[in-house]
């Protein structure tokens, strides 16, 4: 048989699973995502999500509802006559009669080890917590958030300094891979899903703002973790004095180094800063309005005085 598929994603993540599919000749009948959002300068734009501008270069028709709980809207995805749908990064739980209209499912392509990161921001509360290892996977989808059973997973290991954006990029090329193997098994009839373990259920909760502000009394580690975390969007950042005024600094990437002080304490010259217990190193910050560069770019224009203890 030849599949035909519905794919519903909508950020930078989702894009190669898609193209992956469409490489292996899998026909994408239709593709759901976001619908466009304000941006520009002023928000008075509205900009295509990736999944949705790459579909239409492909010439594949595009749906982007607010909702998808109407029986009009169900009715349009029903009409589709879908073999599977084929789920990454959506940003919308999919209703009952969604999940049942695809003759063999919906399939989840989920960047965590299942039940650990259940939610919306699984790559970056695996780096937050310090786990040593995290992976995708994908999962035949039901009514729970995340609580499927599982089909395939592929495990990758998260290095001491890697970020956020590494790991996503690593995360999502290891996904389209996976679920072209898991779709093939599927045509074969030889797709096997087990259940999810009950123990060590845990929540990947939605990234706040006020969680981007590092706080110093915190361990080096857990510093170190959370710029990691966060980076490249939305960004750790701090306060500093710059030119006589406190300025946002965002730091994007550090490092664990030597030292001990006042929890904020500048050390040196090179932008190593104590916390509650021992010490990071900043490696890589942007001023707001401006690029990202080194340390000692960054302390070339901008004097913190040794001892200076940063808010």
């Amino acid at each position: 048989m030849s599949l035909r598929i519905v794919f519903m994603g909508t950020p930078e993540f989702s894009v190669p699973v898609m193209t992956a599919l469409i490489g292996q000749g899998y026909e994408i009948v239709a593709v759901y995502s976001q619908p466009p959002r304000p941006a520009g300068r002023r928000g008075l734009e509205l900009t295509k999500s990736p999944v949705h501008e790459k579909a239409e270069e492909f010439g594949i028709p595009v749906f982007t509802p607010k909702s998808l709980k109407s029986e009009e809207e169900q009715q349009i995805f029903r009409d589709l006559n879908a073999d599977v749908a084929v789920v990454v990064a959506y940003g919308m739980l999919l209703p009952k009669a969604i999940l049942e209209a695809p003759a063999l499912g919906c399939y989840n392509g989920h960047a965590s080890l299942l039940p650990r990161w259940r939610g919306a921001a699984p790559i970056q509360r695996a780096i937050m917590a310090g786990d040593a290892e995290t992976g995708m996977m994908i999962m035949k989808m039901d009514e729970g958030l995340d609580t499927g059973p599982v089909a395939m997973v592929e495990k990758i290991t998260i290095t001491p300094n890697m970020t956020c954006g590494e790991l996503h990029d690593r995360l999502s090329i290891t996904g389209a891979d996976l679920m072209v193997r898991a779709m093939a098994a599927l045509e074969r009839d030889s797709l096997k899903l087990n259940p999810q373990s009950e123990d060590g259920v845990t929540y990947a909760s939605k990234i706040e703002k006020s969680e981007a502000r590092i706080d110093w009394a915190q361990p080096a580690q857990a510093v170190h973790n959370r710029i990691r975390g966060l980076s490249p969007f939305p960004g750790a950042w701090c306060e500093m004095e710059i030119n006589g005024q406190l300025e946002r600094v965002k730091v994007l990437r550090s490092v664990i180094a030597d030292g001990a002080g006042k929890a904020g304490e500048v050390l040196d010259g090179q932008l190593v800063i104590a916390c509650g217990e021992g010490a990071v190193a900043l490696t890589l910050v942007q001023k707001a309005g401006g690029k990202a560069v080194s340390a000692a770019e960054f302390c070339n224009g901008v004097k913190l005085a040794t001892g200076t203890i940063l808010p």
